[in-house]
């Protein structure tokens, strides 16, 4: 990624836009997580309903700790050694969180993501940001800026161009109060 793709992937996320970019295993669909109408613009996009909640990636675990409630040394000693890594972690949420991001859960799914491009996204936007796959719900996943094109048309408002990660598959998704599966990958 270059420099200005960097700087125009921030600008879109600043103004309410909608981008698309790779991440470990597809490409990821995100926005401002504190932008109500960009949330629910890119549900209604997915056809995905806002009581499921989302997933927010970040560059480290200080920028997610204004959504989530401290964590106990359990639970601390069980997620840290996995990030950044391909691992998303259900852990309990602020009050304030806002339900378009954890639907109708007491946690919100986030992950310190191991993917360089993602992860410098996150550092330039200066906090974590909205993923979810990029595909209509129950559809495949994009795997390519152009299999987003052809899923979304001029409905994404900035696609990144730059290789995946390299995993073969989603994040598994574990509760981080149990360590129990909720989501292989």
């Amino acid at each position: 990624m270059t420099p200005y793709q960097l700087r125009e992937a921030v600008r879109v996320l600043q103004h309410g836009g909608l981008i698309a970019y790779p991440t470990e295993a597809v490409y990821g669909l995100g926005c401002d997580p504190l932008d109500e109408d960009a949330v629910l613009r890119l549900l209604d996009l997915k056809r995905r309903p806002w009581q499921k909640g989302l997933i927010l990636i970040a560059a480290d675990l200080a920028q997610l700790e204004p959504y989530l409630l401290p964590l106990d040394n359990a639970v601390r000693d069980r997620i840290t050694p996995t990030w950044p890594g391909p691992n998303t972690w259900l852990l309990p949420v602020r009050a304030e969180t806002p339900r378009w991001l954890r639907g109708e859960h007491d946690t919100l799914a986030v992950r310190v993501i191991a993917h360089p491009i993602s992860a410098a996204l996150c550092r330039a936007f200066g906090g974590p940001i909205v993923s979810t796959s990029a595909n209509l719900t129950g559809k495949r996943p994009a795997t390519s800026p152009l299999a987003v094109r052809n899923a979304f048309g001029e409905q994404i408002d900035y696609i990144v161009h730059a290789p995946l990660g390299g995993a073969e598959r989603p994040t598994q998704i574990r509760d981080g109060r149990t360590g129990e599966i909720v989501r292989a990958g």
